[in-house]
């Protein structure tokens, strides 16, 4: 398969110029030069290279953090209406840029236009206007307390006030970046805090467009940080940071791990959104209209690169042959190509290493006595393609079954028992969602309650809004993105009490 990339915009055009030197890190309101070296990001279609991203080193990062750190008086004291504006401007500016971020999306990660310019950035967009409304939304208490020992003619009152946490360290990850990366921006920056934000070296692009709009909207120097680099190095020089106290993180269980480690120094506030293994349950009467592209949707959108992503698929035997040809047809008619080839349904995975990766995930499966339906290898000349694969013959076990595999693969079994479906469907280290395909309310009803998981949808998958939480439980994370519950990362509860 030979992939080419289009015709580039002019806009994007002038964004990889400014990114010739690989140098750029947003730091106290000023693009300064990375004291490391420069490394390579690459389009992962074609395995070319689109620009050079600035190493950070450790006096980078503390310099990043010394500027949130003193910008957070001010910004934190900035009255609500005020932060509120400027969260607006940015959600503007984005949506005046959006063609242009779409773009640069697909360049640097590979998923289709259609993804980042219709679903992705419009997302982006509303999480800054969702949080401009809670920034003036804040609320504290007051208590009648029972307290029966204050002087004589004296009155006791008590209430509690709401101030933002700190320095956030926002590490964002590659598969989504620039709506994972607003989820975390946008809500600290409604409750007062600044920021340092580490995005994903393989995708840092958008990041780097994102924060020049943002300054442009007139955030002030310091509110805001950038810091390129690699996770290992950059990534865990902040998460132990003793001037950071919060941490909000995106990425694999093994990384949020790491991080909870690295957290303990100064016991930094943490939030993790963490992997997931997702169940989706077909009920015998779902509608199959409805189900086959939702399952296949499930797990095949963003070429199965997303932590929700519905990877295990539980059918009942009645339907289960129909509901399997249907995905597997599905799946067999995916157009793979370059994510700015309009007629392209799937992109490449964001880098030959992490196609690797997926296909020995395949090849395990494989030699554990899995049969592959569909798909099953790698292709395309830069090697980051990776067919659409559907896997049956599977037991509990598995590896395929049991691990996050991240790229479009679907480990699908059959069920009989309602009860056995849902015991299957929990049996997993991960708790980060659920779908369930069913016409009988009750049904739906009774199999949300039970499911352990953060998000159950019934007859979709993979619906989200800015007011809607995300997160997970068990290995799937701490804390939850998106929705008011959001704020909650950001803010610290203060219990006043007066004597009168």
């Amino acid at each position: 398969m030979t992939i080419a990339c289009p015709p580039l915009s002019e806009s994007v055009r002038a964004f990889l110029a400014r990114q010739a030197g690989g140098t750029r890190l947003l730091i106290n309101g000023e693009w300064v030069a990375a004291g490391g070296e420069a490394f390579a990001t690459v389009d992962p279609a074609t395995g070319s290279q689109l620009a050079m991203i600035g190493r950070s080193t450790d006096a980078d990062v503390d310099a990043a953090v010394a500027a949130a750190k003193s910008a957070f008086s001010a910004w934190s004291s900035t009255v609500p209406v005020e932060r509120a504006r400027i969260l607006w401007k940015i959600a503007d500016l984005i949506e005046q840029h959006v063609d242009e971020l779409a773009e640069l999306e697909t360049l640097d990660q590979g998923k289709p236009l259609f993804v980042g310019r219709w679903a992705e950035i419009p997302g982006a967009i509303n999480q800054f206007r969702f949080f401009a409304g809670q920034a003036m939304a804040i609320e504290g208490n007051t208590i009648e307390s029972s307290i029966n020992y204050q002087p004589p003619g004296k009155q006791i009152s008590s209430w509690t006030v709401r101030e933002p946490v700190g320095v956030v360290a926002a590490i964002v990850p590659w598969n989504s970046p620039l709506v994972l990366t607003a989820m975390k921006l946008a809500p600290a920056l409604a409750a007062g805090c600044t920021i340092v934000l580490k995005p994903a070296e393989d995708t840092s692009l958008t990041a780097i467009r994102l924060a020049e709009l943002m300054t442009e909207a007139g955030l002030p120097a310091g509110v805001l940080n950038v810091v390129t680099g690699l996770g290992a190095d950059t990534g865990a020089k902040l998460a132990s940071h003793h001037d950071v106290a919060k941490i909000a993180f995106t990425g694999s269980t093994a990384t949020g791990r790491a991080i909870l480690d690295a957290a303990k120094t100064n016991f930094k506030r943490v939030t993790l959104e963490l992997g997931g293994k997702s169940p989706v349950i077909v009920l015998p009467d779902a509608d199959l209209d409805l189900a086959i592209p939702g399952v296949a949707n499930a797990i095949f959108f963003n070429g199965g690169q997303v932590c929700i992503a519905g990877s295990r698929a539980y059918i009942h035997q009645s339907i289960h042959d129909q509901v399997i040809e249907g995905v597997v047809a599905y799946a067999q008619n995916l157009k793979l190509g370059h994510g700015l080839d309009p007629s392209s349904q799937m992109g490449p995975l964001v880098s030959r290493r992490h196609a690797e990766k997926v296909e020995n995930f395949i090849n395990g499966a494989r030699t554990d006595g899995a049969d592959v339906l569909t798909g099953g290898k790698r292709t395309g000349e830069a090697g980051a393609f990776v067919e659409p694969t559907v896997l049956s013959g599977l037991r509990s076990d598995m590896e395929i079954v049991r691990e996050e595999v991240f790229g479009p693969v679907l480990a699908a079994h059959s069920f009989n028992d309602t009860d056995e479906v849902v015991a299957a469907a929990n049996d997993s280290p991960y708790g980060l969602a659920a779908s369930i395909w069913t016409q009988s309310l009750s049904d739906a009803h009774r199999l949300a309650k039970v499911m352990q998981a953060g998000t159950v949808w019934i007859n979709c998958h993979a619906m989200y809004d800015a007011s809607l939480p995300i997160g997970g439980t068990k290995s799937s994370g701490w804390g939850r993105d998106s929705g008011k519950l959001a704020m909650d990362n950001y803010l610290e509860w203060k219990t006043v009490t007066a004597v009168f």
